[in-house]
C-alpha cells in the first residue's frame, strides 16, 4: 500500500478517532452497547461456539450485552487474559456477573483458576477502523498477534466492535497487521470476508 507523505500517522488518526469516541455522551454509549447486540447476526460456527469479549476500558464500547445475547443463544463466553507483553492473549471461560480479577498491566481480566479456552469468535476491541477490515488498535500488537496465532491453529472470526464515530477512510495497515472478518457498530455491520 502506498501511503501519501502528506498522510496521517497512525498515532494521529488513533488520537482523532480516540476523541470522537471520548465525546459521545453516556446515553449514546448505552444506546450503542443495546443496539450491537440486538444486530449481530448469526455466524457460521459450530452450535456452541467459544466468543471471547473483553472488559471495556477507557471509552470502549461495551460488549457485555452483546455477549449475553450471544450466550442465550448458546454460546460460551470467554475473556482475554495478558500472560506476558510481547505475547498473545490467553482467553478464559467467564460468564456474565463473575468477578475479574486486575491482571499484571492493570486490565480486568478472569482469574487464572478459571478454565483455559479457545475462542471461534473473537470480539475486538479497537481505536479506528476503515471499510477494508483493518483496525488501529493502540499500539501494544495483542490481537495481531493472537488473531494470527489463532489462525494458525482453525478458522476464526474476528469481529471488531466499534463506535460508528470510528470509522475512517483509510487504516495505513502493515503486513503484520491482521485483517477483521467483521465490524460490528450501532449504525451497521461491514462484512470483509475471510482475511488473505
Amino acid at each position: 500500500m502506498s501511503v501519501s507523505p502528506n498522510a496521517p500517522s497512525k498515532s494521529e488518526l488513533r488520537a482523532a478517532a480516540l476523541a470522537r469516541r471520548d465525546a459521545l455522551s453516556a446515553e449514546q454509549r448505552v444506546a450503542a452497547a443495546r443496539a450491537i447486540a440486538a444486530r449481530m447476526p448469526p455466524l457460521e460456527t459450530t452450535s456452541s461456539p467459544v466468543v471471547a469479549g473483553y472488559a471495556p476500558i477507557r471509552s470502549e464500547i461495551d460488549p457485555v450485552p452483546l455477549m449475553k445475547s450471544l450466550a442465550a443463544r448458546g454460546a460460551v463466553l470467554a475473556m482475554p487474559a495478558i500472560a506476558a507483553r510481547n505475547a498473545a492473549l490467553l482467553f478464559r471461560a467467564w460468564k456474565p456477573g463473575e468477578a475479574l480479577v486486575r491482571g499484571a498491566f492493570g486490565i480486568a481480566e478472569p482469574p487464572a483458576t478459571l478454565t483455559d479456552v479457545v475462542p471461534d469468535i473473537v470480539l475486538v476491541p479497537l481505536a479506528a477502523f476503515d471499510r477494508a477490515g483493518h483496525r488501529i488498535g493502540y499500539g501494544a500488537g495483542y490481537y495481531d498477534r493472537t488473531l494470527a496465532q489463532l489462525r494458525e491453529s482453525k478458522p476464526i472470526t474476528a469481529v471488531g466492535l466499534a463506535f460508528a464515530v470510528q470509522e475512517i477512510p483509510q487504516v495505513p495497515a502493515l503486513a503484520h497487521d491482521a485483517r477483521l472478518d467483521y465490524v460490528l457498530t450501532e449504525a451497521g455491520l461491514f462484512s470483509f470476508g475471510k482475511p488473505r
